[in-house]
């Protein structure tokens, strides 16, 4: 399956409670910090939920 890279480039603060646990699902809760997964339906689900917070990259 498909990979993604997904970083968090916006802060959290003043954020609803779940985006705030989106971005913690995904593992992510910096700036800047980076995590590849793999690009199911569940994930890219959460992605667009938080989209205005990540930038996501296709490995």
């Amino acid at each position: 399956m498909k990979k993604i890279q997904i970083t968090q480039v916006r802060s959290l603060i003043k954020r609803p409670k779940a985006q705030k646990a989106t971005i913690k699902a995904l593992g992510l809760g910096r700036i800047n910090k980076q995590v590849v997964v793999e690009a199911t339906p569940q994930i890219l689900g959460m992605v667009d939920k938080v989209n205005h917070l990540v930038v996501t990259e296709k490995i």
